[in-house]
């Protein structure tokens, strides 16, 4: 048994000795501070689990560099904070996913297959605050590396941006540090819904080869398959122009390019951007975020299980 099992067999208190009966508040006070103490517990440890994996820390070193790379490569590093956003766009869109998938296929799965997960489940952990714990550890992991990355290539910026940078000259777009703040902050928003989704995955499937099937699958759908799809279709006529701007928020690639495109870069050379429908974009993000997470605490074991411990 693992050192979170006996923190966790701690928090719970044994099982369902909550409080009095009379006691309806009191009981759901303790239900609900036993929940966020397990679910701090979890979290611990997924950190912990994250910190000691190489493979991940390798990972994440090698996204830090390529962040590095396409800044310096590009017009970004001394052009501005708008064409740094612009360098670092379509590499966020696609990088994003596959580290996100790196950091989440076996994070449920892992725990089912060394039987830690049948352990917590004897000490009434309630789901919610096991895949709570669970996404929050990894996301707290896979974020931090995502906005380091970001942050440290735009500290850059103003040491190597001229003082009047060539590109205000041929964009209507103010440059400021404000949009580049807005796009790190999207950049969050799509690693954890992109986490959310493959946390789903791993608290679904029952095999490595299934996990690692379908959230192949998601990264590819997601960087790929959707935006092509539309595509297809805008070109065959099946997809109309007037639907497009609810389509685009259907895929989290697109939502994220759209809010990116309207919020932090704006105007490009006079010229509207394709950004489809902000609000819309914005909505489909956070349903993707809360669908995802819904499916991995409805999947992680099965309801029936649950009501017969509390018998």
């Amino acid at each position: 048994m693992s050192e979170a099992d006996g923190e966790a067999s701690g928090a719970t208190g044994g099982g369902n000795g909550d409080a009095p009966d009379g006691d309806s508040d009191a009981t759901t006070w303790t239900r609900s501070e036993r929940v966020r103490t397990d679910l701090l517990v979890v979290a611990t440890r997924e950190l912990r689990t994250i910190a000691r994996t190489p493979a991940l820390l390798a990972l994440s070193a090698a996204f830090v560099a390529s962040v590095v790379a396409v800044a310096w490569a590009g017009t970004g590093g001394g052009g501005g904070f708008v064409p740094l956003t612009l360098d670092l766009l379509t590499f966020v869109e696609v990088l994003v996913p596959l580290l996100a998938v790196a950091f989440g296929y076996r994070s449920v799965l892992g725990d089912r297959e060394t039987g830690e997960l049948d352990v917590l489940r004897t000490f009434d952990v309630p789901r919610l605050a096991y895949v709570g714990g669970i996404y929050l550890g990894r996301a707290l992991a896979l974020v931090s590396v995502v906005v380091g990355a970001l942050v440290a290539v735009g500290l850059l910026v103003p040491l190597l941006t001229a003082d009047i940078p060539t590109f205000l000259a041929i964009n209507a777009a103010a440059d400021s540090g404000v949009r580049y703040v807005r796009f790190v902050a999207l950049a969050a928003a799509f690693t954890l819904v992109v986490l959310a989704a493959t946390v789903a995955i791993s608290a679904a499937a029952r095999t490595v080869r299934t996990a690692f099937a379908l959230a192949a699958a998601l990264a590819v759908t997601l960087v790929l398959g959707i935006d092509t799809a539309l595509v297809a279709g805008l070109a065959s006529g099946v997809v109309s122009e007037e639907v497009v701007a609810a389509l685009l928020a259907l895929s989290p690639n697109s939502a994220f390019r759209g809010l990116v495109l309207s919020s932090a870069v704006g105007v490009v050379g006079g010229a509207d951007v394709a950004a489809g429908n902000a609000l819309a974009n914005a909505f489909g993000l956070l349903l993707w975020w809360l669908g995802a997470l819904a499916i991995a605490v409805w999947r992680v074991w099965p309801v029936v299980d649950e009501i017969e411990t509390e018998r």
